[in-house]
């Protein structure tokens, strides 16, 4: 066990429940919460522990994803179960992936935008645009909401964004 109570990550845990995925886990529902007010995940008490909350924002109904703070480049550093759907990837082909290639060419500019005002205001809600997936089929997401993640430990740069979105269609 360990200083938390729960069970350290052993090499056969699924990729999101290792320390880094509950790690970024943790930082993405607290950021959101400071961000807006209110928990990202309805439900869950102030003593869950960090595996039982990693474990439930990648089994959520909604798409989670989150990039580094990488200025240059910012590259996927989380993506749940609904998004690694969305988007037709594994955990393992989508962690490290550029976030821009989530958007077509075509709509990478205005997401940018979008990424940038959510910097600048730290929280942006209602964001919709066109993505993607892995094999070139388009759809739209709508209400989505971007958030900065704050500083992490590990990358004094920048903490990179949040985003999450419950509407989306095939185009």
């Amino acid at each position: 066990m360990t200083d938390s109570g729960t069970p350290p990550s052993t090499a056969s845990d699924a990729p999101w429940l290792t320390e880094r995925g509950q790690a970024i886990a943790g930082r993405l529902l607290s950021s959101f919460k400071t961000a807006y007010g209110r928990p990202l995940l309805a439900g869950l008490a102030g003593d869950t522990s960090p595996r039982q909350r990693a474990q439930e924002l990648f089994s959520c109904g909604m798409a989670v994803l989150a990039h580094d703070g990488d200025a240059a480049e910012p590259r996927i550093i989380y993506a749940n179960r609904v998004a690694l759907r969305l988007w037709r990837h594994t955990w393992s082909s989508m962690q490290g992936m550029p976030s821009r290639l989530t958007a077509e060419p075509n709509e990478r500019q205005a997401r940018a935008a979008a990424l940038a005002l959510a910097r600048q205001r730290q929280a942006i809600e209602g964001y919709a645009g066109i993505r993607i997936d892995s094999h070139g089929r388009r759809f739209r997401i709508e209400a989505a909401r971007v958030w900065s993640l704050g500083p992490d430990d590990g990358n004094p740069g920048g903490g990179g964004q949040g985003a999450a979105f419950e509407g989306w269609w095939w185009l």
